[in-house]
């Protein structure tokens, strides 16, 4: 069994961690997200990971409520560190090699980034934790998670999340939502979507970077989008 792309960047929201409870972080929830990565892994596939932070801050509901917004975004990416380094403990358990690695110098629980070294640890079958957004204000951990994909040289953004796809609408909000199978950049942006940040997209469409988003609560779904089959929604190119 082979798997379709050989360097996958993975995308999770923080809250998928924290499981019914909604804050922090589930022990058991963990654990079965961690044995998903093991299994794909265990394929060759190289993996980096990138987590939001929103299961214990998010910078920009904090920001609503009257913090100074470059105060929120810091938390809120120190937030992200947390949950990479209980990832890699998770991971670690399952027996797979990981590595964790921050934008924000924290050089006592985590190696600094540095692209030739993400690399590095990739190609010798290390998972990589990518912790701190991209350790500026005002960006999400979407865009870091573009950026980080297109510096590895990824061959795909998958975007795991809570709904099974890209819809016309909210579907949570409209029963006549029309999900997408495949649809373009262009498209995403100029209807505003909202699937992923705009700048996120717009990076991903300018280098040509597809995008599979895909329901993360199904158990399997991470192990058939690494083998190509049809999950979720394709970001990319005008057919």
């Amino acid at each position: 069994m082979a798997a379709r792309y050989k360097r996958i960047l993975l995308k999770l929201s923080g809250e998928v961690l924290a499981g019914d409870a909604k804050f922090g972080i589930d022990g058991e929830c963990i654990k079965a997200l961690a044995a998903e990565v093991a299994e794909v892994a265990a394929l060759g596939v190289q993996l980096g990971l990138v987590i939001g932070g929103g299961n214990f801050f998010r910078g920009v509901a904090a920001a609503a409520r009257q913090m100074d917004r470059v105060s929120a975004d810091s938390m809120g990416m120190l937030a992200t560190v947390i949950n990479c380094i209980a990832m890699q403990d998770a991971l670690e358990k399952q027996g797979v090699p990981t590595r964790v690695m921050t934008a924000i110098h924290m050089n006592q629980v985590a190696e600094p980034y540095i692209r030739r070294r993400a690399i590095r640890h990739l190609d010798k079958g290390r998972v990589v934790l990518f912790g701190g957004g991209t350790s500026n204000p005002f960006f999400s951990t979407d865009s870091a998670g573009s950026l980080r994909a297109l510096e590895i040289g990824a061959e795909v953004l998958a975007k795991a999340t809570g709904v099974d796809g890209v819809y016309d609408k909210d579907p949570r909000k409209h029963a006549d939502a029309a999900k997408y199978d495949r649809v373009s950049y262009d498209e995403v942006l100029a209807r505003n979507l909202a699937v992923m940040d705009a700048s996120a997209v717009a990076m991903c469409r300018d280098n040509q970077l597809p995008i599979v988003v895909f329901n993360l609560t199904t158990r399997g779904n991470i192990m058939r989008m690494s083998m190509g089959e049809t999950v979720g929604t394709i970001i990319g190119n005008a057919l």
